[in-house]
């Protein structure tokens, strides 16, 4: 095994075993919010732009996750982050379409924090009445500067805030002086939302409220159950159900 990734593997995992006792307060007082929620029938928002995007959609439409989950979409991928006003009308017509409801949570997510969009998506939602939850490296955030004019950050405008505790620049590994790799905002992002829903599917699960889960398609009978547990929901979600 290569001696670098044998590093990456011991660091990434006490990176991940940090997050976990970090974050665990905050996910302990999230669950009951997000599980409140779900059992008044709503939806819970995520938004990432750019690489971001992948742990925005690591909880929507998963097999073992809650169908109420759906996410906000940057058809750019990114590319266009930092232009002023454009996040704005981005969440805009999203709120047209699916629909941002008071008390609903949003989850929004960027690593940097500094981001135009990524703070226009959460200033939005505030403004809607929604509970906005950050999940960024407060270690970058809380010293880049921020591109948005008003001068905040996303982990200065939340609700709440989720730490991945990574490092400015997100890669941990050296493979020389000028280079280095082997990020960590995806993976520790990741787990912080699925310990997130697993806590909140707890919270329903202990008072008594049904859940809304989906199964793989690929077990006999998931493709109908998904639909069933999926139909009061099927105008409000942005990836729709098979």
């Amino acid at each position: 095994m290569s001696p670098l990734a044998s590093a990456y593997y011991e660091r990434a995992n006490a990176m991940l075993a940090t997050a976990w006792s970090a974050n665990a307060a905050t996910l302990a007082r999230l669950a009951p919010i997000l599980g409140a929620s779900v059992a008044r029938g709503e939806v819970i928002h995520t938004f990432g732009s750019g690489h971001s995007e992948i742990i925005a959609r690591e909880i929507v439409g998963r097999a073992g996750g809650l169908v109420c989950i759906t996410s906000i979409n940057d058809p750019t991928a990114g590319f266009i982050e930092n232009l002023v006003g454009y996040g704005t009308k981005l969440v805009e017509r999203y709120d047209r379409q699916y629909e941002l409801r008071a008390g609903e949570a949003v989850i929004v997510i960027s690593n940097s924090g500094k981001n135009s969009s990524p703070i226009e998506v959460a200033l939005h939602a505030k403004k809607k009445g929604c509970v906005v939850i950050g999940l960024t490296s407060l270690a970058m955030s809380t010293t880049a500067k921020t591109v948005h004019p008003d001068g905040k950050k996303l982990h200065e405008l939340c609700d709440y805030t989720l730490d991945n505790g990574g490092v400015p620049g997100d890669a941990i590994m050296k493979v020389t002086d000028a280079v280095s790799t082997g990020p960590t905002s995806t993976f520790i992002g990741g787990s912080l939302l699925n310990w997130l829903m697993i806590s909140t599917m707890e919270w329903l699960r202990d008072n008594g409220h049904d859940l809304p889960v989906l199964r793989s398609q690929n077990i006999p009978g998931a493709i109908e159950h998904n639909r069933k547990v999926g139909e009061k929901y099927k105008y409000r979600l942005s990836k729709q159900l098979a």
